[in-house]
């Protein structure tokens, strides 16, 4: 066999990348010893392996909310809109924030920066004994009463205590929206599927903070694995009197609040 037959023969036999390959791999093995230690110097580094990996099993997440740390400035909403892709029109959120006004007669207001409201009153300021924000979200729950009703499966639990949403088998029947008793799940007007807040997952599996604790300036937000001891969020819990919201429905929520007024439904 000539090299000509040789040559189509091979080219018909190796896709054409493969015989590329080849034939750099020929170049560089017959290229001098300082050649290649230069091209070694000149290639970007290639990340290192972790070492573990990472298993659902091991952890259990929360997170704390400080509410006489919460400023109302709305960062937090802003953050999770961009890091989730949240519908831009107004009323899709996984998180916002509450703003409480008790006056002296007792009476509560509760209005929305984000305009997601329940209740919203003009007060003479002169009337207002004090004022306070509340950031809510998505409380995933142990027991979550969201999962229970979904007719198909698609909202579900992970090991680590995320509850998620499957947005390929979601049929859009409402049937978990109606469910949570926190107001903390939309039908996204794209998909027609459920949307809610998911602790930021893709950034958690990685070892990074949701996008809204990273962002909050004067840390009201503190998310941790509740089954490490070096956790910031186990020592939240223990130095802190927690509450979390709506106890007596037995969800047994995972978001904990420092200084929750009793007035916050």
């Amino acid at each position: 066999m000539n090299k000509r037959d040789f040559l189509k023969g091979a080219i018909l036999f190796f896709p054409a990348g493969g015989l590329l390959a080849l034939a750099r791999d020929g170049a560089r093995a017959a290229a001098p010893g300082p050649a290649r230690e230069a091209e070694k110097a000149a290639a970007p580094e290639a990340p290192k392996p972790s070492g573990k990996r990472y298993n659902p099993a091991d952890h259990y997440y929360g997170m704390g909310i400080e509410v006489e740390k919460c400023i109302g400035c709305s960062r937090c909403v802003e953050a999770c809109k961009a890091e989730n892709d949240v519908p831009a029109e107004p009323y899709f959120f996984r998180t916002w924030i509450e703003r409480y006004t008790v006056r002296a007669d007792g009476e509560v207001a509760v209005q929305s920066p984000n305009q997601r409201t329940r209740h919203v009153e003009t007060t003479d300021d002169r009337d207002v004994i004090r004022t306070f924000f509340v950031p809510k979200l998505c409380n995933h729950c142990a027991q979550p009463p969201c999962v229970q009703v979904c007719p198909v499966g698609a909202t579900f639990s992970t090991e680590d205590g995320v509850v998620l949403v499957d947005g390929e088998r979601c049929i859009g029947c409402r049937y978990c929206i109606q469910a949570c008793p926190y107001g903390a799940r939309y039908l996204d007007p794209r998909t027609r599927t459920a949307g809610k807040c998911t602790f930021c997952y893709h950034r958690v599996v990685r070892g990074l903070k949701p996008a809204c604790v990273e962002v909050c300036p004067t840390e009201a937000r503190v998310f941790g694995d509740l089954r490490s001891k070096a956790s910031r969020l186990v020592r939240f819990r223990r130095m802190n009197k927690l509450n979390v919201l709506k106890p007596a429905l037995n969800t047994e929520p995972k978001v904990y609040y420092a200084q929750l007024d009793g007035e916050v439904r």
